[in-house]
């Protein structure tokens, strides 16, 4: 059997103590499958004290990840602090700098600098990994890089943040609000103290960057996702939504069109047998779409210490096994630059939930705003008049591009009988199995 691959890890939070369990309780199943060892050989962490649940005391430590970048005995530095700044970037850079390959479950570092990153590792001859970047357990960058290779993808889309479906289909199974959904949500480990990067999208919005750039071979544009988060998705808007036969989901979307490329996070409407319509709770999945394999669905665990642990170590064994592919599929200099479709160029349908007085004249009104801004309705439902007279009016589009109902609304909300701001939500139509 060869020498052992020798890697240090920076950071042993969840996914750190994770991955050293891994590497130990699967030893000689990783070493019969990359034909040698993989050693761990330098650890670094905030607290040296804390109790992870794994023994460290063998292992050398660093205070400075970045020191032990520059000064461990090791071939592989593994990158699990986070964040696109601070100790994670000052790492990667001193493990580039010093020749040595770079494993990560970094998806912010990635969106923000993986272009520059990955053209440091390729001069250098180095592998630059993220698997677990992405949807955690789920095997979806080497899908993409390797078994989806030979195919032009069209379209890559899913449910990306465990945490935002986690709320929705508790907010669906129980009738609860956002703000009580939430508070359990953390409560229960799966939020954060602060929640706003779950919550408002841009988790999903870094992973949809990046996979954008492997599935369609372009450069990393993170400024280029249109994001938009969940707080405003009440109880109610999910009941009419089952109601009118759909379910609401936070989607990540990359699409090629005739005008660029779409990247898009947001909550939208899906009929309940499209493929995602059914992954729940804390699960993530991903839908490729290829013109010669099709449609390809893979659904696991998007975060925890095993599955994203699980990544970590498979990108380990590639490199033990001398296995490499450019850090986005293609080298860096075939990485076209990303022409980004503006979602207000998207067509589709809508559902739109207007708050209105209950008086005489006010459906004239809501036609004239569509009417004038070429907008069709496909469908109106009136529901729940309450004791201020207020009724609530849910109206589901025809096809029309965003601008169009845009200025509709607009023209609304400055409608005196609209007592509240017009709520609109998106209908993506994903094919059924």
């Amino acid at each position: 059997m060869s020498a052992p691959l020798k890697i240090a890890i920076a950071g042993l939070g969840t996914v750190g103590a994770g991955t050293l369990k891994l590497l130990s309780t699967n030893a000689e199943v990783i070493a019969a499958k990359c034909g040698r060892p993989i050693s761990v050989t330098a650890v670094s962490a905030r607290e040296r004290t804390k109790s992870r649940g794994v023994d460290v005391s063998a292992i050398r430590w660093f205070d400075d990840p970045a020191a032990m970048a520059n000064e461990a005995d090791a071939d592989v530095i593994v990158e699990l602090i986070g964040g696109a700044e601070g100790a994670a970037r000052k790492t990667v850079d001193a493990a580039l700098a010093k020749k040595r390959h770079v494993v990560t479950a970094n998806k912010a570092l990635l969106a923000h600098h993986g272009v520059a990153l990955a053209t440091t590792a390729e001069k250098s001859g180095l592998t630059l990994a993220y698997e677990a970047a992405v949807a955690g357990g789920i095997p979806i960058i080497k899908a993409l890089r390797e078994g989806l290779a030979g195919n032009t993808i069209q379209r890559v889309y899913g449910i990306l943040n465990g945490t935002c479906n986690y709320i929705l289909t508790t907010m669906r199974a129980t009738g609860r609000d956002f703000v009580d959904v939430l508070k359990e949500a953390q409560s229960l480990g799966y939020a954060e103290a602060d929640p706003s990067f779950d919550v408002d999208g841009v988790d999903a919005a870094h992973k949809l960057a990046i996979l954008a750039s492997v599935a369609f071979g372009t450069e990393v544009d993170f400024k280029g996702v249109h994001v938009e988060g969940i707080r405003r998705i009440t109880a109610l808007d999910i009941t009419y939504a089952e109601q009118l036969g759909y379910r609401i989901k936070l989607i990540g979307l990359g699409a090629r069109t005739n005008g660029g490329i779409a990247q898009r996070v947001y909550p939208c409407l899906i009929a309940p047998d499209s493929p995602l319509a059914a992954v729940e709770g804390v699960f993530n999945a991903v839908v490729t779409e290829g013109d010669f394999v099709g449609r390809s669905v893979l659904e696991g665990r998007g975060a925890g210490a095993g599955p994203t642990a699980s990544a970590v170590v498979a990108d380990l064994i590639d490199i033990a096994s001398n296995r490499r592919v450019p850090t986005f599929g293609v080298p860096v200099a075939a990485l076209k630059k990303l022409k980004t479709v503006p979602v207000a160029e998207r067509v589709g349908a809508y559902y739109v939930r207007l708050v209105v007085l209950d008086r005489p004249g006010v459906f004239a009104d809501i036609a004239s705003a569509f009417r004038d801004a070429s907008v069709s309705m496909e469908s109106v439902l009136q529901r729940g008049r309450n004791a201020n007279a207020q009724v609530n009016v849910v109206i589901i589009t025809h096809d029309t591009q965003e601008a169009s109902l845009v200025r509709a609304l607009q023209k609304l909300e400055a409608n005196a009988a609209v007592v509240e701001p017009p709520h609109m939500i998106r209908i993506e139509r994903f094919p059924a199995p």
